[in-house]
């Protein structure tokens, strides 16, 4: 297996900066990869998003240039009635998700739900384990104000994406106060999100769960990082026991109203089986048929294919995107 794949899996568990990876597209290093990083306060001159750039490698040939986003980590402080369905949407979005509940009756229910961590002790020695990092989204729904104070000045001393608190303005107004007292930075005290989640007069535990996750992913998505590698991707990609060739499908670019983003990731495996989606239908279909033969075939070992869902054809055949992709398609051994 390419020795890429480990550098990135050891960069993603290690690294504290944005983690960027490049890809030349054409010429005759077509298809070899680096990897590209930097600190948490160091200028990185790279796109602002996922693109392709032509000339940067020194040949004038294009380069995909891509943010790679690590697994994104939900922490709920609380594991009341409003907790329970933040989590389950939480674990079908791809977040890996902990739970704090220093009552252990709540904190059995936080497991119920399908929790990945619940640690039932007070928050503030429960947040003393939580590192904190920019792919940490961190949800305050305490059952008082007076757990919603200890969670929010711990969280706002560490690193976070994300900090949503629930309550009334109220409430919301005396936390504020009381810790801006105590020393707590205004400008992060007026960057969390509350009331929270999206205005869309929410009601019942479930709604308002909907309207909290609805705001993360609106942040998360606005940040310009791709899909990256899922666990199981990178874990398939890392798999040497398995004799299999697997073809790597990456979107690259897309025009128009194309079903996923740039950046967003396919493996393809010998036997047909694929591990995540670039987006179903007809097009996922046609790269897949596309994979199989290159497999089968054994060239090309690289190759980028267009796929045109603005066409008389694509609307026989029922793509209803409108849009164009380009797919970055890898053979690996």
């Amino acid at each position: 297996m390419d020795p890429f794949y480990r550098e990135l899996e050891q960069a993603l568990e290690s690294a504290e900066g944005d983690i960027w990876t490049e890809t030349v597209l054409e010429g005759e290093h077509r298809g070899e990869k680096r990897l590209l990083s930097a600190a948490p306060d160091e200028e990185i001159t790279v796109p602002k998003e996922n693109q392709d750039v032509t000339g940067t490698d020194g040949t004038g040939c294009r380069v995909f240039r891509e943010r790679i986003g690590r697994t994104p980590k939900l922490i709920v402080c609380g594991g009341g009635h409003v907790s329970v369905p933040i989590i389950q949407i939480g674990k079908m979005l791809g977040f890996t998700v902990t739970v704090l509940e220093d009552r252990p009756k709540f904190a059995d229910h936080a497991r119920a739900a399908g929790a990945d961590t619940v640690i039932c002790q007070e928050f503030g020695d429960g947040l003393a384990q939580i590192k904190g990092d920019w792919d940490s989204w961190f949800v305050i729904v305490t059952r008082g104000h007076r757990y919603d104070a200890e969670c929010l000045e711990k969280i706002l001393r560490k690193d976070y994406a994300y900090v949503g608190m629930m309550g009334s303005r109220r409430r919301v107004s005396i936390v504020k106060e009381q810790l801006e007292q105590k020393g707590v930075n205004r400008e992060r005290l007026d960057g969390v999100h509350t009331p929270i989640g999206l205005k869309i007069k929410a009601q019942t535990p479930e709604e308002i769960a909907v309207s909290v996750m609805a705001e993360i992913i609106e942040i998360k998505n606005s940040r310009g990082m791709s899909g990256g590698y899922s666990a199981e991707l990178l874990e398939a990609l890392l798999d040497g026991q398995n004799p299999q060739k697997r073809v790597l499908a990456t979107i690259i670019s897309r025009k128009g109203s194309a079903p996923r983003g740039v950046g967003t990731k396919m493996l393809i495996l010998e036997d047909g089986n694929t591990i995540d989606t670039i987006g179903g239908g007809c097009v996922e279909s046609e790269i897949i048929q596309t994979a199989l033969l290159m497999m089968r075939t054994g060239e090309p070992v690289f190759q980028i294919r267009r796929v045109d869902m603005t066409t008389d054809v694509a609307e026989e055949e029922g793509m209803v995107c409108g849009g164009v992709v380009e797919v970055m398609l890898e053979v690996l051994f």
